[in-house]
């Protein structure tokens, strides 16, 4: 139960990513929108990384969290964001993912 609390917590970060970054574009009150789109989701992911870790281990819990969250801020980045999906980019991408999956497959 724990791992998918901690995809769930990954999936916030990504979430207060993607605020941060539309506050930037935003101005006025659609700013202020994101930023507490930003607060409300960080402080979801954290209270839900904090609850995966009562049985996971730090270290691969935070691996995850994180790997996740980067993961899921880079395709963010290609889909919302326009930012360009170079070769390398998504190699190293991959990469990651295939880190996480393995930090899963030892993970006792």
């Amino acid at each position: 139960m724990n791992w998918i609390i901690l995809i769930i917590a990954g999936l916030f970060e990504v979430s207060f990513a993607t605020c941060l970054g539309k506050a930037k574009e935003a101005v006025g009150t659609d700013a202020y929108l994101w930023y507490t789109g930003f607060f409300v989701s960080l402080t979801i992911s954290m209270l839900l990384l904090i609850k995966a870790t009562e049985t996971l281990p730090i270290g691969t819990a935070y691996a995850v969290w994180t790997g996740i969250g980067a993961v899921g801020t880079v395709l963010m980045g290609i889909f919302v964001f326009k930012e360009p999906a170079e070769f390398w980019r998504l190699l190293f991408l991959a990469t990651l993912v295939g880190s996480i999956i393995g930090l899963k497959a030892v993970s006792h």
